[in-house]
């Protein structure tokens, strides 16, 4: 009888389930959290960490009193056991489309506030033509979202780019412009008077990657030719926060014209100059290609292709005074 390989031994002897809880862990960042997403109490958990680690031969995660991080022999785990994760959902999928039907989980990793018309049709259109798929929408800052599609934790990515991971393709998606505005409570409110220089040594509320060299340096161009924001009273990386801070009045900022225009309309924010050659920024699509999709995931990827491809970049730009 042939001897069984140690690779082999492994495959044979190894439970999914142990690489699900290391799945979880990594992901969490601690045992706690971990045990929160799998239903399970801490001591199962740390077992069967334990069990997986005495399996392979190797320690997987250091821990001890606030501190908690992946080995080198861990992080490889990581990356091979994400593979396998997806090759189980797709295993599901595959056997699914013997029936015809488009199956699978897609997860599109969002910045904070994506308003776009053209995503939302999409959306629509694959739900309609592919009930059997489900998706979530996950709202995180931009960097954030990248480094899940580039770490293959999400699908897709429709989120503000600075620099591009090795492995993630962006196209620009749409493009959005962005205005300064106030709140009711600023001394500013309902003035039609006002001019460029109005604004100078203003305080200001913004993003958090309102900064050189970010995602939004075109508005912090804008700020610094302006001369405000020289004291920044509150930052947030999301959108209804910064918008929050702005109608309460603890100071004047930027936020997408597009996004606003009911706000606008309603009387809760007030628009303050300058009113053209306004800051545009692109929001883009970004996937990992090396990324083995499963049947949702790639008729969803295609589909938002094609609205790029379809669709003149003139009428994916919003807020274009």
């Amino acid at each position: 009888m042939a001897r069984i390989s140690a690779p082999e031994r492994l495959a044979r002897d190894l439970d999914w389930n142990l690489l699900r809880v290391f799945l979880a862990l990594a992901e969490a960042g601690s045992v706690t959290g971990a045990a929160e997403r799998l239903s399970l109490k801490q001591p199962s958990v740390s077992a069967a960490l334990k069990r997986l680690e005495t399996r392979v031969q190797t320690r997987l995660i250091d821990r001890a009193r606030g501190h908690f991080a992946l080995t080198a022999a861990g992080e490889r785990m990581l990356a091979e056991a994400l593979e396998v994760r997806a090759a189980i959902l797709r295993l599901a999928d595959r056997m699914a489309q013997v029936e015809g039907q488009i199956t699978g989980h897609v997860t599109i990793a969002l910045a904070s506030h994506v308003v776009s018309p053209v995503f939302d049709a999409v959306l629509a259109r694959f739900h309609t033509d592919h009930p059997a798929a489900t998706l979530s929408l996950e709202v995180m800052a931009s960097r954030d979202a990248l480094a899940l599609v580039a770490a293959r934790r999400a699908s897709l990515a429709l989120c503000l780019l600075s620099a591009l991971p090795n492995g993630v393709s962006a196209t620009p998606f749409y493009r959005e412009s962005f205005g300064l505005f106030c709140g009711r409570p600023h001394p500013l409110y309902g003035r039609k008077d006002l001019q460029d220089t109005d604004l100078k040594g203003l305080s200001a509320v913004s993003f958090q990657t309102d900064r050189e060299g970010d995602v939004l340096d075109t508005v912090t161009a804008l700020r610094r030719r302006l001369g405000i924001g020289e004291r920044i009273t509150g930052a947030s990386a999301n959108l209804e926060e910064v918008r929050r801070m702005i109608e309460l009045g603890l100071g004047i900022g930027p936020l997408p014209l597009h996004v606003v225009a009911g706000d606008v309309a309603a009387g809760s924010l007030w628009q303050l100059p300058p009113y053209t050659d306004l800051p545009c920024v692109d929001v883009y699509l970004c996937h990992a290609p090396a990324l083995r999709m499963n049947p949702a995931e790639a008729t969803l990827l295609a589909a938002l292709q094609q609205a790029i491809a379809a669709i003149p970049f003139a009428d994916r730009t919003y807020g274009a005074a």
